[in-house]
């Protein structure tokens, strides 16, 4: 007989859950705080580094609808826990690389193709334990994504300084194999009976649903066909493609343009824009949770405000002159962040049945990463291009802040023209 799930375990859900993606984020980070270590050390370009952060996102790219399939079908749990363990295993085997082909095998290829299936996955037992407080849990789950960096910007930085760049590739691929092991025991199946808040035990039995398996290409086109998924689609891969570049390049950009040491352009590189993102995205999730049951639209117009606001930050990223100046624009950029991001999936779940949940993560993620993958190699190209590698980047930054301002014309577009038609009454 099937134990049933006390209404106390959704919250020890979350931390099971942050903590995994966190290591999901600190794999990536990692790079970018050693990137100039490993660079020097394996005699490479910008535009190869650029490269190798491009492989990993078109490779997440090409593999989340087929994670976002398996995870609306098979269960959750099982795809969390192997991902887990399969990208940490690849993020220590970086650590043995000898050049850019050992960086592209265990990091481009190998923990993009684990970290893949975690998203969709993940978003999905979520919503699936959390309905009422569904903004707030998956942000919650969203400040991860400033945590680890913070995180790995400063251990990274002191393992690093003290054991080497591959120590920290090390160190934080074993964590999470261990942390894999803990999830066999502590993670359970998500509720099959449709969005609940209360036990599984407690439905009646006329509720009991057997979780509807739909064919691959049939999801695709019943998702397509929702036009504000179409544009939300639109304003979370603006949101990628500038943040797969901050990730890489921005404490290489802070540390050769304002001339402060390496631990300083990585720990507050990342902490100014991260701690704001952190605080972004729990405000964000309160407020559009407590407000959306008085308009149903707030999220999207939380989204499309700070598109518009946080352009500005990202051009004046690549122009200002003082570095006391830019910890504010840091801040003020991550606040606007965090505060799109803590509705990036409650607010596309609002028009989406839950049986394609992870798929339609999975297909936002497919276009977000394939079109953000190109970001790391414009801005690796422009640094080798011009002179002062530090101008190629903060021309780079310029230019990206256009890609925001698009992002936001569309979110605004469903905002005023499909969402109501689109919205789901009981999501």
């Amino acid at each position: 007989m099937k134990r049933p799930t006390p209404p106390w375990y959704r919250w020890e859900l979350m931390v099971l859950l942050w903590l995994a993606y966190s290591l999901h984020q600190i794999d990536r980070a990692i790079f970018s705080v050693q990137y100039n270590n490993i660079k020097t050390e394996l005699n490479l370009t910008d535009a190869q580094m650029g490269l190798c952060s491009t492989l990993l996102f078109l490779v997440m790219a090409a593999l989340v609808p087929l994670a976002g399939y398996v995870g609306d079908r098979y269960s959750k749990k099982w795809i969390i826990t192997i991902a887990l363990i399969f990208w940490s295993s690849a993020t220590a085997l970086t650590g043995t690389a000898r050049g850019i082909v050992g960086l592209f095998v265990f990091r481009s290829f190998l923990t993009a193709g684990g970290e893949a299936f975690y998203g969709p996955a993940s978003t999905a037992m979520i919503a699936a334990f959390h309905k009422k407080t569904r903004a707030i849990a998956l942000s919650i789950h969203q400040s991860a994504v400033y945590f680890g960096p913070m995180l790995a910007a400063y251990f990274g930085v002191v393992i690093g300084n003290t054991f080497g760049w591959r120590a920290v590739f090390f160190f934080f691929g074993s964590i999470g194999v261990l942390l894999g092991i803990l999830l066999m025991f502590r993670l359970r199946e998500a509720p099959v009976a449709g969005d609940t808040d209360v036990e599984q035990s407690e439905l009646p039995p006329d509720k009991e649903q057997v979780q509807e398996k739909i064919p691959f290409w049939s999801a695709v086109r019943q998702i397509v066909r929702i036009p504000t998924v179409l544009l939300l689609t639109v304003g979370f891969t603006a949101i990628v493609f500038v943040n797969n570049a901050y990730l890489t390049f921005a404490p290489t950009y802070i540390q050769e343009r304002f001339e402060v040491s390496h631990s300083v352009a990585s720990i507050y590189g990342m902490s100014m824009h991260f701690v704001a993102a952190f605080i972004g995205v729990l405000i964000g999730g309160f407020v559009a949770d407590t407000l959306v049951t008085r308009w149903k639209n707030f999220r999207l117009i939380l989204q499309s405000t700070v598109m518009f606001l946080g352009a500005p930050m990202i051009f004046l990223i690549g122009y200002v002159g003082a570095v006391e100046m830019l910890w504010v624009i840091l801040f003020l950029f991550g606040l606007f962040r965090g505060l799109y991001e803590s509705n990036t999936h409650a607010a596309i779940f609002d028009v989406v049945p839950p049986k394609l949940r992870a798929m339609v993560v999975g297909l936002m993620i497919l276009v977000a990463m394939g079109i953000g993958s190109v970001s790391p190699i414009l801005f690796g190209y422009l640094a080798d291009l011009n002179e002062i590698r530090t101008d190629g980047f903060a021309l780079a930054f310029q230019l990206t802040s256009l890609v925001w301002i698009l992002g936001g014309f569309c979110v605004l577009s469903a905002l005023l023209f499909t969402f109501k038609k689109d919205r789901l009454c009981d999501s």
